[in-house]
């Protein structure tokens, strides 16, 4: 449905995205704006994820997610310039790990997304892991947990 629907908006790799990113103007722009929740249970856990928006102009919304959060995925762009741009010294990737470890979750999975763009190498990937792993241990977690 998701799929079918992205398609005929000219947006079909933002299939996955609308999963949770239900309001109007985040399909038609493309980002998360108003977090959003999904919940589901496992034999040991009850688990409620809950989409922050990433983009800097919503960056309330996502203090109010991640404000409610255990664990928090920080993903990361692997795209030549993305990256760079996200840990910089004023960077989103950079600000939202500060921000979650500020607001109490001791639990932060790194993911690395576009990994596509950068023909799967793996020189970059070695490159991103060493990067995140000196920014975030500056924040106060631990890369190696």
């Amino acid at each position: 449905k998701f799929e079918k629907e992205a398609a005929e908006l000219g947006k079909g790799s933002f299939k996955y995205a609308w999963v949770l990113d239900k309001l109007k103007a985040e399909r038609e722009r493309g980002i998360t704006i108003d977090i959003a929740l999904w919940k589901f249970e496992t034999p040991k856990y009850y688990v409620t994820v809950i989409d922050a928006p990433g983009h800097r102009d919503f960056i309330k919304n996502m203090i109010t997610g991640t404000s409610q959060a255990d664990c928090a995925i920080l993903i990361i762009a692997a795209g030549t310039g993305e990256f760079e741009a996200g840990i910089s010294k004023d960077g989103q990737t950079r600000e939202h790990a500060l921000l979650a470890y500020t607001l109490g979750v001791k639990q932060l999975i790194v993911a690395i997304n576009k990994m596509d763009t950068t023909k799967w190498s793996e020189e970059r990937y070695q490159e991103i892991i060493k990067e995140t792993s000196n920014f975030i241990k500056k924040v106060g977690y631990n890369p190696k947990t």
